[in-house]
Formats: C-alpha cells, sequence, structure tokens
C-alpha cells in the first residue's frame, strides 16, 4: 500500500532586511562605538536642560502608562540617550531586543496626504515602520503597548504614521480593536496656557478623527518650557542627518554623516548617557513619575523600582 509522503512543515517567511537609516553612532549598551578624533576641538557640553529633559521624559514614562518608547525623527535624540543610560542594568536595557526604547529615524516632512503619496514611497514608510516592531502582525502580538514620542507643533507627523498603520491595519485585516488597546502617541509641545480653552494638537475633532479611534488617554501630551522645545526641535546639533522621504531611497543614507556640529552633539549625546546612569537622574526620574496620577499603574511603579534598583554609577 502506498504510503502518504507527508508534506515540509510550514516555515516563517523570512522578515524583509531594514531599509537603510541615517547612521548614528551608539554611545551606550554593551557595545558602544568608539568615536575617537570626531570629538576633538569640542566644547564641553552645557546640559543645561537637563531637569527640564528629566522631568519630560518621567511624564512621558507615567503618562504612556510605562510604555515601550518608538522615539520619531531625531528631534527627541536627547530623551532617547538619556533614558538609554537609565535603562542599562534594568530589563529595558538598550541592547535588550524586547527592551523599551526604539528609534524611527524618519521625518515625514514634505510626505503630504496619504493618497497623493506614490506607492513606493508608501511602502518604503512600511519597511521603515515594520523594522522596529510596528508592523500590524507584531503590533497585535506584542506584550507591552507602544508608544510613538515626537516634539509636536501641529501633529501633522503623527496624522502621517497613524494614517498609514490604519491602512496596513485594514489590509492585513489585524485586529483593530487589539491593537487599539497597544498604540499610543506622546506628543512633547511647547508649554502655553493652561486654560481648558487653550488649543491643543489632539482636540482638533475635524482634522484628526482617528484620535477617538484609540481608547481614552492613548494620545497624550507634555509640556515643556519654550526654550527647551525650541533647543530640541530647532536649534540642537544632532549625531544623525535628517531623514525626509526625499532621502529614503538614497544609496548613501546609512553613511556616517560629517558635519561642523558633530563634535559637539556627540559629547553632548555621551554625556547625556552617562547622566542617565548616574543615581541622581535616575532618583529624579522616580520622583517626578511618582508625582504624575499615573504612577498608581502597576506597569509604571513595576518600572520606578527598577530604575530605584538598577544599576547605579555616580
Amino acid at each position: 500500500m502506498a504510503h502518504a509522503v507527508s508534506s515540509p512543515p510550514p516555515t516563517s517567511p523570512t522578515p524583509p532586511p531594514a531599509p537603510p537609516t541615517p547612521f548614528r553612532w551608539s554611545q551606550a549598551g554593551e557595545r558602544p562605538q568608539r568615536v575617537g578624533a570626531l570629538t576633538y576641538g569640542a566644547q564641553a557640553p552645557d546640559l543645561w536642560y537637563l531637569p527640564a529633559l528629566t522631568d519630560c521624559a518621567a511624564k512621558v514614562l507615567t503618562r504612556t502608562s510605562a510604555a515601550d518608547l518608538c522615539f520619531v525623527g531625531r528631534s527627541l535624540d536627547s530623551m532617547y540617550d538619556l533614558l538609554t543610560g537609565a535603562f542599562d542594568g534594568t530589563s529595558r536595557k538598550a541592547d535588550n531586543r524586547h527592551g523599551g526604547l526604539r528609534r524611527l529615524p524618519v521625518s515625514c516632512s514634505g510626505f503630504g496626504p496619504g493618497d497623493a503619496v506614490p506607492a513606493h514611497v508608501r511602502r518604503r514608510l512600511r519597511e521603515h515602520l515594520a523594522a522596529v516592531g510596528l508592523a500590524p502582525t507584531a503590533l497585535a502580538r506584542r506584550e507591552r503597548p507602544v508608544a510613538l514620542v515626537d516634539v509636536v507643533h501641529s501633529g501633522g507627523t503623527f496624522d502621517i504614521l497613524h494614517g498609514e498603520l490604519a491602512r496596513w491595519i485594514a489590509e492585513t485585516r489585524e485586529p483593530w480593536n487589539v491593537i487599539r488597546r497597544k498604540l499610543r502617541y506622546a506628543g512633547v509641545t511647547e508649554r502655553g496656557r493652561t486654560s481648558p480653552h487653550h488649543w491643543r494638537w489632539q482636540q482638533s475633532k475635524a482634522s484628526r478623527p482617528w484620535v477617538r479611534t484609540l481608547p481614552s488617554g492613548h494620545v497624550v501630551n507634555v509640556s515643556v518650557d519654550r526654550y527647551v522645545w525650541n533647543w530640541l526641535g530647532v536649534g540642537q546639533p544632532k549625531v544623525a542627518r535628517s531623514f525626509p522621504p526625499a532621502r529614503w531611497f538614497d544609496a548613501d543614507a546609512d553613511a556616517p554623516p560629517r558635519h561642523a556640529g558633530l563634535p559637539d552633539a556627540l559629547t553632548e549625546s555621551a554625556a547625556l548617557v552617562a547622566a542617565g546612569r548616574g543615581r541622581a537622574v535616575r532618583a529624579a526620574l522616580v520622583r517626578a513619575m511618582a508625582e504624575e496620577p499615573g504612577f498608581a499603574a502597576r506597569e509604571v511603579r513595576a518600572l520606578a523600582l527598577e530604575l530605584r534598583r538598577g544599576r547605579r554609577r555616580a
């Protein structure tokens, strides 16, 4: 009697390679890169904004319920560096692939309305989203929620990113009711009036109805002084180059940058990582987290405990 030939077990599709992204020197984790002569001539870093940045980072962590954080663009590279240092020695350290910090280094400047964007550009954006764990399949199966974090003026970048995610989720038929509970947005805004009548980007019902498709509290703001906001978003020299859609297909997109402000940017980045590892910043993070109403959440208190007990370096 002939025996049926069993078919081989199905294999998981190989994930596509990550698209080129702007090169950024890593100065933290288990394998920091040596920058050597690149910092020659740099001024001693002046971290005048460190207290405000620490307070802002603590509020982002608490208001997102200790979600994993994905920093959009490069405006908040300083917060990424500070928390990379603070998370060192915890379960969310930077080298842990399940850790709580990632970077989506794209700029959506000039992207335009979704329907007007060429298909190949939208595909490339999805490749960048997938590379940081934001593909619909990954979102539906992740354990902790994830929050996209960016400096916000009018909210256009979040409109673009959420619009593309929503289209992608609909196409793949992944469960929106599951994903909506895991997806969050945190905007760092310029501090304005505290009046309830003051305009806030996420409250524009006509231009961004998508905010109401997420649970209450999943789109939040943290405000900072205008001088800090302008420094982070406009004036600060950056380690990596800006990465708008016009450069997403450049052959040299991932080439190490060279510019006049690079020595100062590298020195400042390293100083922020070192500050985050220090006892003073970790203690300040925990204090600021404890002052937030959301500190009662179990996940937030657990993260604060890790920060308090984590590897401490003076």
